[in-house]
C-alpha cells in the first residue's frame, strides 16, 4: 500500500471514502475510519484518548500527596487543602488572602469536562466508555462534599459556594447526553476557562500557604508529586479540548 493504509482519520470523509461502523446504531463520528495516512490514525487516537487519560491524571494527582511525610497521618492531599487552610494562623489573621473554594476547582473542571464531552458525537465513544466517564464525573462532583456533612451544614454560608458547585456538577452529569448538544466550541470555551482556573487557584494558593505549613510542621517542606501530576493532567485536558473543539474538523487539511 506504500505510505498509505486504512486508518482512523479526523474530519468528514472525502467523497468516495467508505466509513465502517460496528453496527447501524453507532453514531457517525467526526473521527471516521477511512483510507488515510498513518499519521492521521495516530492523531485521531491521540485526540480521542487524551481527554479521559488526562482527567485520570488530574484525579490521581489531586488525591496524591501535596505535602509528603513519612507519617501517613501527616500527608496532605489536594482534597485536604480546602479545609486545612481554615486552621492556618496567617489565613485566619488575613495575612494570606485566598479563595478557599479554589482548591476544589480541579474536581469541577474534570467533572464538567467529562460531562460535556463524553457524549459528543464527534468523539464516538462506545457506550461502556461513556458510562465510565459518567461515573468519573459523578465521583469528582461528590468529592466536593465537606467532611462530616449534614444537609443543614451544606446550606451554611461557609459551604454555600461549595454546595452550589457540587450540585451544578451533579446536575450537568445527569443531563450529559443533552449537554452534548452544545456546540463544540462553546463546550470547549467553558472547559478551557475552568481548566485555567483549576491550574491557577490551587497551585498558586498552595505556594502561598507552603511557608505557613512549614511552620506548622516545624521543618522545611517540598511539594510532593501530587500537584505536578495534577498540573500535567490539566494541561492534557486543555490540549485535548483544543484539538477536539477548535482543530478537529480541519485535521485532514493540516495532516502531512
Amino acid at each position: 500500500m506504500g505510505s498509505r493504509d486504512w486508518g482512523l482519520g479526523i474530519g468528514a470523509s472525502p467523497p468516495g471514502d467508505v466509513n465502517h461502523t460496528t453496527d447501524g446504531t453507532t453514531p457517525p463520528s467526526q473521527f471516521s475510519i477511512h483510507y488515510s495516512p498513518l499519521r492521521q490514525v495516530q492523531d485521531a487516537a491521540f485526540t480521542i484518548f487524551l481527554l479521559p487519560l488526562s482527567a485520570l491524571l488530574v484525579l490521581v494527582g489531586y488525591f496524591g500527596p501535596w505535602v509528603p511525610h513519612r507519617a501517613a497521618g501527616l500527608v496532605v492531599i489536594g482534597l485536604d487543602l480546602g479545609e486545612l487552610v481554615k486552621f492556618l494562623y496567617p489565613v485566619q489573621q488575613g495575612d494570606i488572602a485566598l479563595w478557599r473554594e479554589g482548591f476544589y476547582l480541579p474536581l469541577v473542571a474534570v467533572s464538567v469536562a467529562l460531562s460535556l464531552f463524553a457524549w459528543q458525537r464527534a468523539l464516538g465513544y462506545p457506550l461502556v466508555v461513556r458510562l465510565g466517564l459518567f461515573a468519573a464525573a459523578l465521583v469528582a462532583a461528590l468529592n466536593l462534599l465537606p467532611p462530616a456533612w449534614t444537609p443543614g451544614l451544606l446550606l451554611t454560608p461557609e459551604f454555600r459556594v461549595q454546595t452550589g458547585l457540587m450540585l451544578g456538577c451533579l446536575g450537568l452529569a445527569l443531563i450529559a447526553p443533552l449537554a452534548a448538544l452544545l456546540p463544540l466550541r462553546l463546550a470547549g470555551i467553558i472547559v478551557l476557562a475552568l481548566t485555567a482556573a483549576a491550574l491557577y487557584f490551587p497551585l498558586a494558593q498552595f505556594q502561598w500557604i507552603l511557608p505557613a505549613l512549614a511552620d506548622l510542621y516545624d521543618q522545611p517542606l517540598v511539594p510532593g508529586w501530587g500537584p505536578w501530576m495534577m498540573g500535567v493532567g490539566l494541561a492534557g485536558v486543555a490540549v485535548s479540548v483544543l484539538r477536539i473543539a477548535f482543530f478537529g474538523r480541519n485535521r485532514e487539511e493540516m495532516a502531512v
